[in-house]
Protein backbone atom coordinates (compact mmCIF):
# COMPACT_ATOMS: atom_id res chain seq x y z
CA UNK A 1 0.00 0.00 0.00
CA UNK A 2 1.28 3.76 -0.87
CA UNK A 3 2.18 5.25 2.26
CA UNK A 4 2.78 9.28 2.83
CA UNK A 5 5.56 9.90 5.61
CA UNK A 6 4.94 13.94 7.51
CA UNK A 7 7.85 15.47 8.14
CA UNK A 8 7.74 17.65 11.66
CA UNK A 9 8.33 21.40 10.98
CA UNK A 10 6.99 24.69 12.60
CA UNK A 11 4.77 26.62 10.11
CA UNK A 12 6.28 29.65 9.90
CA UNK A 13 4.25 32.55 7.47
CA UNK A 14 2.65 29.99 5.46
CA UNK A 15 -0.21 31.52 2.95
CA UNK A 16 -2.51 29.11 1.82
CA UNK A 17 -5.57 29.37 -0.97
CA UNK A 18 -7.24 26.07 -0.82
CA UNK A 19 -9.11 24.94 -3.81
CA UNK A 20 -12.79 25.92 -4.43
CA UNK A 21 -15.30 24.90 -1.99
CA UNK A 22 -16.89 21.64 -2.70
CA UNK A 23 -20.25 22.55 -1.12
CA UNK A 24 -20.78 25.56 -3.10
CA UNK A 25 -19.37 23.70 -6.49
CA UNK A 26 -21.28 21.46 -6.24
CA UNK A 27 -24.43 23.62 -5.49
CA UNK A 28 -23.28 25.80 -8.17
CA UNK A 29 -23.17 23.11 -10.97
CA UNK A 30 -26.57 22.10 -10.22
CA UNK A 31 -28.23 25.46 -10.60
CA UNK A 32 -26.17 25.86 -13.66
CA UNK A 33 -27.89 22.83 -14.91
CA UNK A 34 -31.23 24.04 -14.27
CA UNK A 35 -30.91 27.70 -16.06
CA UNK A 36 -31.89 28.05 -19.36
CA UNK A 37 -28.73 29.62 -20.72
CA UNK A 38 -25.14 29.64 -20.02
CA UNK A 39 -23.34 30.42 -16.96
CA UNK A 40 -19.94 30.66 -16.36
CA UNK A 41 -18.47 29.51 -12.73
CA UNK A 42 -14.84 30.42 -11.82
CA UNK A 43 -12.74 28.77 -9.55
CA UNK A 44 -14.45 25.48 -9.25
CA UNK A 45 -12.52 22.57 -7.25
CA UNK A 46 -11.41 20.24 -9.22
CA UNK A 47 -11.82 16.96 -7.30
CA UNK A 48 -13.39 13.16 -7.40
CA UNK A 49 -16.66 14.65 -5.57
CA UNK A 50 -17.10 17.26 -8.23
CA UNK A 51 -16.63 15.03 -11.67
CA UNK A 52 -18.69 12.82 -10.05
CA UNK A 53 -21.63 15.80 -9.86
CA UNK A 54 -20.54 17.00 -13.38
CA UNK A 55 -20.35 13.64 -14.89
CA UNK A 56 -23.84 12.88 -13.64
CA UNK A 57 -25.37 16.42 -14.98
CA UNK A 58 -23.66 15.54 -18.42
CA UNK A 59 -25.61 12.25 -18.67
CA UNK A 60 -28.86 14.41 -18.49
CA UNK A 61 -28.02 16.79 -21.19
CA UNK A 62 -26.07 19.82 -19.24
CA UNK A 63 -23.13 20.98 -21.15
CA UNK A 64 -19.90 21.43 -19.52
CA UNK A 65 -17.22 22.65 -20.98
CA UNK A 66 -13.74 23.41 -18.50
CA UNK A 67 -11.27 25.71 -19.05
CA UNK A 68 -8.62 25.64 -16.64
CA UNK A 69 -10.19 26.63 -13.02
CA UNK A 70 -13.43 27.76 -14.83
CA UNK A 71 -16.03 26.10 -16.52
CA UNK A 72 -18.88 27.23 -18.35
CA UNK A 73 -22.26 25.44 -17.95
CA UNK A 74 -25.13 25.26 -20.90
CA UNK A 75 -28.09 24.18 -18.55
CA UNK A 76 -31.85 23.42 -19.42
CA UNK A 77 -35.21 24.24 -17.67
CA UNK A 78 -35.99 20.42 -18.28
CA UNK A 79 -33.22 17.66 -18.19
CA UNK A 80 -33.59 14.34 -19.70
CA UNK A 81 -33.09 11.07 -17.99
CA UNK A 82 -29.34 10.00 -17.92
CA UNK A 83 -29.78 6.14 -17.11
CA UNK A 84 -27.55 4.50 -15.03
CA UNK A 85 -25.62 7.29 -13.22
CA UNK A 86 -22.43 6.77 -10.72
CA UNK A 87 -22.12 9.44 -7.75
CA UNK A 88 -18.94 7.12 -6.82
CA UNK A 89 -18.45 7.77 -3.17
CA UNK A 90 -20.01 11.06 -2.93
CA UNK A 91 -23.08 11.79 -0.70
CA UNK A 92 -23.49 15.32 -1.94
CA UNK A 93 -23.81 14.23 -5.53
CA UNK A 94 -26.08 11.21 -4.76
CA UNK A 95 -28.64 12.95 -2.60
CA UNK A 96 -28.70 16.30 -5.07
CA UNK A 97 -28.85 14.08 -8.27
CA UNK A 98 -31.58 12.36 -6.95
CA UNK A 99 -33.95 15.29 -6.06
CA UNK A 100 -32.54 16.68 -9.73
CA UNK A 101 -32.99 13.20 -11.61
CA UNK A 102 -37.22 13.96 -10.79
CA UNK A 103 -37.29 16.61 -13.19
CA UNK A 104 -36.17 14.97 -15.46
CA UNK A 105 -38.14 13.38 -18.76
CA UNK A 106 -37.12 10.11 -18.22
CA UNK A 107 -36.25 7.60 -15.76
CA UNK A 108 -32.28 7.69 -13.64
CA UNK A 109 -30.61 5.55 -11.53
CA UNK A 110 -28.46 6.60 -8.97
CA UNK A 111 -25.79 4.63 -7.77
CA UNK A 112 -22.02 4.79 -6.39
CA UNK A 113 -19.59 2.67 -4.32
CA UNK A 114 -19.98 0.14 -1.72
CA UNK A 115 -19.57 2.73 1.45
CA UNK A 116 -22.66 5.00 -0.72
CA UNK A 117 -24.87 2.78 -0.85
CA UNK A 118 -24.50 2.11 3.12
CA UNK A 119 -25.19 5.97 3.52
CA UNK A 120 -29.08 6.82 3.96
CA UNK A 121 -31.22 8.50 1.09
CA UNK A 122 -34.33 7.61 2.61
CA UNK A 123 -35.70 11.18 4.61
CA UNK A 124 -35.03 12.82 0.86
CA UNK A 125 -37.06 10.12 -0.96
CA UNK A 126 -40.00 10.06 1.37
CA UNK A 127 -40.07 13.89 0.68
CA UNK A 128 -39.72 13.73 -2.84
CA UNK A 129 -42.83 11.09 -2.95
CA UNK A 130 -45.07 13.38 -1.00
CA UNK A 131 -44.12 16.26 -3.52
CA UNK A 132 -45.68 14.16 -6.03
CA UNK A 133 -42.55 13.07 -7.25
CA UNK A 134 -42.58 9.42 -9.36
CA UNK A 135 -39.34 7.38 -7.51
CA UNK A 136 -38.95 3.67 -6.19
CA UNK A 137 -39.14 4.31 -2.20
CA UNK A 138 -35.48 2.79 -0.79
CA UNK A 139 -33.38 4.07 2.46
CA UNK A 140 -30.08 3.78 0.57
CA UNK A 141 -28.98 4.19 -2.90
CA UNK A 142 -29.21 2.63 -5.65
CA UNK A 143 -32.22 4.81 -6.30
CA UNK A 144 -34.72 4.60 -9.49
CA UNK A 145 -35.84 7.52 -10.54
CA UNK A 146 -39.36 7.88 -12.79
CA UNK A 147 -38.77 11.13 -13.20
CA UNK A 148 -41.23 13.17 -15.28
CA UNK A 149 -41.32 16.34 -12.65
CA UNK A 150 -42.05 17.69 -9.32
CA UNK A 151 -45.58 19.06 -8.78
CA UNK A 152 -44.70 20.86 -5.85
CA UNK A 153 -46.67 21.28 -2.52
CA UNK A 154 -45.89 20.89 0.95
CA UNK A 155 -43.89 18.31 3.07
CA UNK A 156 -42.06 17.26 5.97
CA UNK A 157 -38.24 16.55 5.89
CA UNK A 158 -36.10 14.64 8.31
CA UNK A 159 -33.02 16.85 8.67
CA UNK A 160 -31.76 14.82 11.98
CA UNK A 161 -28.75 12.79 9.64
CA UNK A 162 -27.98 15.41 6.93
CA UNK A 163 -28.73 19.13 5.63
CA UNK A 164 -28.10 17.20 2.56
CA UNK A 165 -31.62 15.91 2.55
CA UNK A 166 -32.46 19.48 3.06
CA UNK A 167 -30.28 20.91 0.05
CA UNK A 168 -31.31 18.44 -2.32
CA UNK A 169 -35.19 19.29 -2.56
CA UNK A 170 -34.03 23.23 -2.41
CA UNK A 171 -31.69 23.35 -5.45
CA UNK A 172 -34.62 21.23 -7.56
CA UNK A 173 -37.85 23.15 -6.08
CA UNK A 174 -37.36 26.40 -8.32
CA UNK A 175 -38.42 23.83 -11.32
CA UNK A 176 -40.96 22.61 -9.70
CA UNK A 177 -44.66 22.98 -11.15
CA UNK A 178 -45.89 25.20 -7.79
CA UNK A 179 -43.96 26.56 -5.06
CA UNK A 180 -42.30 24.11 -2.22
CA UNK A 181 -42.69 24.29 1.24
CA UNK A 182 -40.41 22.06 3.72
CA UNK A 183 -41.21 21.62 7.19
CA UNK A 184 -38.43 19.88 9.14
CA UNK A 185 -38.93 18.17 11.86
CA UNK A 186 -36.21 18.62 13.95
CA UNK A 187 -33.30 20.66 14.57
CA UNK A 188 -31.55 20.88 11.27
CA UNK A 189 -27.86 19.40 11.57
CA UNK A 190 -25.21 21.80 9.84
CA UNK A 191 -27.42 24.12 9.04
CA UNK A 192 -24.93 26.75 7.80
CA UNK A 193 -24.83 24.60 4.90
CA UNK A 194 -28.31 25.34 4.55
CA UNK A 195 -27.41 29.34 4.07
CA UNK A 196 -24.76 28.60 2.03
CA UNK A 197 -27.79 26.89 -0.42
CA UNK A 198 -29.48 30.05 -0.36
CA UNK A 199 -26.66 32.05 -1.08
CA UNK A 200 -26.41 29.84 -4.33
CA UNK A 201 -29.67 29.53 -5.37
CA UNK A 202 -30.37 33.57 -5.21
CA UNK A 203 -26.91 33.87 -7.50
CA UNK A 204 -29.16 32.09 -9.74
CA UNK A 205 -31.92 34.05 -9.29
CA UNK A 206 -33.82 31.45 -7.57
CA UNK A 207 -36.05 32.42 -4.94
CA UNK A 208 -36.16 30.79 -1.33
CA UNK A 209 -36.43 31.96 2.45
CA UNK A 210 -37.46 30.59 6.13
CA UNK A 211 -40.98 31.52 7.46
CA UNK A 212 -41.75 32.39 10.76
CA UNK A 213 -42.73 29.21 11.39
CA UNK A 214 -39.60 27.67 10.88
CA UNK A 215 -40.78 26.18 7.64
CA UNK A 216 -38.72 27.06 4.22
CA UNK A 217 -40.27 27.88 1.00
CA UNK A 218 -39.13 27.70 -2.63
CA UNK A 219 -40.69 29.48 -5.50
CA UNK A 220 -41.61 28.03 -8.36
CA UNK A 221 -39.91 30.50 -10.30
CA UNK A 222 -36.77 28.65 -12.22
CA UNK A 223 -33.51 29.90 -12.74
CA UNK A 224 -31.33 32.04 -14.41
CA UNK A 225 -27.49 31.95 -15.87
CA UNK A 226 -25.00 34.00 -13.95
CA UNK A 227 -21.05 34.76 -13.85
CA UNK A 228 -20.24 32.54 -10.54
CA UNK A 229 -17.26 32.84 -8.46
CA UNK A 230 -16.61 29.73 -6.01
CA UNK A 231 -15.52 31.26 -2.49
CA UNK A 232 -12.10 29.04 -1.53
CA UNK A 233 -13.10 25.72 0.70
CA UNK A 234 -13.24 26.53 4.44
CA UNK A 235 -13.07 22.63 4.83
CA UNK A 236 -9.70 22.75 3.50
CA UNK A 237 -9.00 25.93 5.36
CA UNK A 238 -9.24 24.21 8.49
CA UNK A 239 -6.00 21.99 7.77
CA UNK A 240 -3.56 25.04 7.41
CA UNK A 241 -5.08 26.33 10.22
CA UNK A 242 -4.46 23.56 12.71
CA UNK A 243 -1.27 23.16 11.37
CA UNK A 244 -0.18 26.34 12.97
CA UNK A 245 -2.22 25.51 15.80
CA UNK A 246 -0.72 22.28 16.55
CA UNK A 247 2.87 23.61 15.47
CA UNK A 248 2.66 27.16 17.46
CA UNK A 249 2.95 28.90 14.13
CA UNK A 250 0.95 30.97 11.56
CA UNK A 251 -0.62 30.48 8.76
CA UNK A 252 -2.96 32.97 6.38
CA UNK A 253 -5.76 31.10 4.43
CA UNK A 254 -6.76 33.83 1.37
CA UNK A 255 -9.98 33.39 -0.88
CA UNK A 256 -12.63 32.90 2.01
CA UNK A 257 -14.76 36.24 3.05
CA UNK A 258 -14.07 37.05 7.07
CA UNK A 259 -17.94 36.73 7.23
CA UNK A 260 -18.31 33.45 5.45
CA UNK A 261 -21.35 31.68 5.98
CA UNK A 262 -19.48 28.48 5.21
CA UNK A 263 -20.31 25.87 8.01
CA UNK A 264 -16.44 24.83 8.88
CA UNK A 265 -15.42 28.78 9.62
CA UNK A 266 -16.86 27.63 12.74
CA UNK A 267 -13.88 26.04 13.75
CA UNK A 268 -12.01 29.17 13.96
CA UNK A 269 -13.90 29.91 17.19
CA UNK A 270 -12.80 26.80 18.69
CA UNK A 271 -9.18 27.36 18.19
CA UNK A 272 -9.65 30.43 19.71
CA UNK A 273 -10.95 28.56 22.88
CA UNK A 274 -8.01 26.32 22.59
CA UNK A 275 -5.54 29.46 22.60
CA UNK A 276 -4.93 30.29 19.04
CA UNK A 277 -5.22 34.16 18.30
CA UNK A 278 -7.18 34.56 15.06
CA UNK A 279 -7.36 37.17 12.62
CA UNK A 280 -9.77 38.08 9.89
CA UNK A 281 -9.87 40.32 6.99
CA UNK A 282 -10.57 41.12 3.65
CA UNK A 283 -6.98 40.12 2.61
CA UNK A 284 -6.92 36.29 4.67
CA UNK A 285 -7.62 34.46 7.48
CA UNK A 286 -4.99 34.31 9.90
CA UNK A 287 -4.50 31.47 12.60
CA UNK A 288 -1.60 32.23 15.06
CA UNK A 289 -1.24 29.01 17.50
CA UNK A 290 0.12 29.29 21.47
CA UNK A 291 3.24 27.26 22.96
CA UNK A 292 0.64 24.93 24.13
CA UNK A 293 -3.39 24.04 22.77
CA UNK A 294 -5.65 24.11 25.24
CA UNK A 295 -8.78 21.53 25.61
CA UNK A 296 -11.58 22.53 25.02
CA UNK A 297 -15.30 21.81 25.04
CA UNK A 298 -17.36 21.87 22.07
CA UNK A 299 -20.78 21.64 19.93
CA UNK A 300 -20.01 20.73 16.65
CA UNK A 301 -23.06 20.43 15.12
CA UNK A 302 -22.44 23.13 13.02
CA UNK A 303 -19.56 22.27 11.54
CA UNK A 304 -18.75 18.36 11.81
CA UNK A 305 -16.69 17.95 9.07
CA UNK A 306 -14.15 20.29 10.97
CA UNK A 307 -14.19 17.68 13.81
CA UNK A 308 -11.67 15.35 12.77
CA UNK A 309 -8.85 18.24 12.70
CA UNK A 310 -9.92 19.32 15.83
CA UNK A 311 -9.71 16.57 17.44
CA UNK A 312 -6.18 15.87 15.84
CA UNK A 313 -5.12 19.26 17.01
CA UNK A 314 -6.83 18.16 20.91
CA UNK A 315 -4.71 15.26 21.23
CA UNK A 316 -1.19 17.82 21.25
CA UNK A 317 -3.31 20.07 23.73
CA UNK A 318 -2.29 20.38 27.71
CA UNK A 319 -5.56 19.49 28.66
CA UNK A 320 -8.45 16.85 27.98
CA UNK A 321 -11.40 17.87 25.16
CA UNK A 322 -14.45 16.94 24.28
CA UNK A 323 -16.69 17.09 21.14
CA UNK A 324 -19.95 16.54 20.84
CA UNK A 325 -23.59 16.11 18.83
CA UNK A 326 -21.85 14.57 16.06
CA UNK A 327 -23.93 11.51 15.32
CA UNK A 328 -23.85 12.23 11.65
CA UNK A 329 -20.27 11.25 11.51
CA UNK A 330 -20.77 8.13 11.52
CA UNK A 331 -22.56 8.31 8.64
CA UNK A 332 -20.00 9.40 6.84
CA UNK A 333 -17.18 8.08 4.21
CA UNK A 334 -16.17 5.71 7.39
CA UNK A 335 -17.77 5.56 10.72
CA UNK A 336 -15.81 8.99 11.89
CA UNK A 337 -15.91 8.93 15.38
CA UNK A 338 -14.81 5.01 15.92
CA UNK A 339 -11.95 5.53 13.49
CA UNK A 340 -10.53 8.36 15.20
CA UNK A 341 -10.87 7.02 18.36
CA UNK A 342 -8.34 3.99 17.00
CA UNK A 343 -6.57 5.87 15.19
CA UNK A 344 -5.56 8.77 18.02
CA UNK A 345 -4.86 5.54 20.21
CA UNK A 346 -2.27 4.38 18.14
CA UNK A 347 -0.11 7.45 18.87
CA UNK A 348 -0.68 7.47 22.17
CA UNK A 349 -3.54 9.75 23.39
CA UNK A 350 -6.37 8.39 25.50
CA UNK A 351 -9.46 9.04 22.65
CA UNK A 352 -13.32 7.41 23.68
CA UNK A 353 -16.11 7.73 21.79
CA UNK A 354 -19.39 7.68 21.77
CA UNK A 355 -22.85 7.63 19.67
CA UNK A 356 -22.22 11.22 19.18
CA UNK A 357 -19.32 12.58 20.56
CA UNK A 358 -15.45 12.03 21.42
CA UNK A 359 -13.14 13.08 23.88
CA UNK A 360 -9.18 13.36 23.62
CA UNK A 361 -7.14 13.10 26.56
CA UNK A 362 -3.72 14.03 25.81
CA UNK A 363 -0.94 11.59 26.27
CA UNK A 364 3.28 10.74 25.42
CA UNK A 365 2.29 10.98 21.78
CA UNK A 366 4.97 8.97 19.54
CA UNK A 367 4.70 8.00 15.13
CA UNK A 368 2.83 5.30 13.65
CA UNK A 369 1.45 3.79 11.13
CA UNK A 370 -1.89 5.27 10.87
CA UNK A 371 -5.38 4.14 8.46
CA UNK A 372 -6.96 6.21 6.35
CA UNK A 373 -10.11 4.16 5.76
CA UNK A 374 -10.59 5.75 2.36
CA UNK A 375 -11.47 8.63 4.06
CA UNK A 376 -9.98 12.34 2.78
CA UNK A 377 -11.09 13.78 5.83
CA UNK A 378 -9.21 11.31 8.19
CA UNK A 379 -6.17 11.34 5.60
CA UNK A 380 -5.95 15.18 6.06
CA UNK A 381 -6.55 15.65 9.76
CA UNK A 382 -4.01 12.65 10.97
CA UNK A 383 -1.18 14.27 8.66
CA UNK A 384 -1.44 17.69 10.31
CA UNK A 385 -0.31 15.51 13.76
CA UNK A 386 2.62 14.68 12.04
CA UNK A 387 3.58 18.10 11.65
CA UNK A 388 4.26 17.87 15.23
CA UNK A 389 5.04 14.48 16.47
CA UNK A 390 8.08 12.71 14.59
CA UNK A 391 7.11 9.21 12.45
CA UNK A 392 3.17 9.47 11.31
CA UNK A 393 2.96 7.57 8.29
CA UNK A 394 -0.46 7.80 6.48
CA UNK A 395 -1.50 5.00 4.51
CA UNK A 396 -3.49 5.35 1.10
CA UNK A 397 -2.48 9.15 0.94
CA UNK A 398 -3.74 9.50 -2.66
CA UNK A 399 -7.64 9.56 -0.98
CA UNK A 400 -7.58 13.20 -0.76
CA UNK A 401 -8.18 13.52 -4.30
CA UNK A 402 -11.95 13.17 -3.39
CA UNK A 403 -11.97 17.03 -2.12
CA UNK A 404 -8.10 18.21 -2.21
CA UNK A 405 -6.10 16.03 -4.52
CA UNK A 406 -3.08 19.12 -4.03
CA UNK A 407 -3.32 18.24 -0.41
CA UNK A 408 0.10 16.64 0.28
CA UNK A 409 1.84 19.36 -1.84
CA UNK A 410 0.52 22.46 0.46
CA UNK A 411 1.58 20.36 3.79
CA UNK A 412 5.24 20.31 2.27
CA UNK A 413 4.94 23.83 1.30
CA UNK A 414 3.97 25.05 4.72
Amino acid sequence: MKTYRVRPKKVSGAVVRPPGSKSITNRALAAAALADGTSVLRNLLRSDDTEAMAGCLRAMGAEITEDGADAAVRGKARLRGGGLMQARASGTTARFMTALAVLADGPSVIDGTARLRRRPIGPLVETLAALGARLERTEFPPVHVRGGGLPGGSAPIDVSLSSQFLTAVMLAAPRAEADVTLLPGSVVVSRPYVTTTLEVMAAFGGRAGWNGDGSLTVNAAGYRPCDFRVEADASAAVYPWTAAAVTGGRATVVGISPDTSQADAGALEVLERMGCRVERSPEGITVSGPERLRGTTADLNHCPDAALALAAAAATAAGPSRFVNLANLRLKETDRLAALETELRKLGADAQAGPDWIAVRPGELRGARLRTYDDHRMAMSLAVIGLAVPGVVIEDPDCVGKTWPGFFEMLEGL
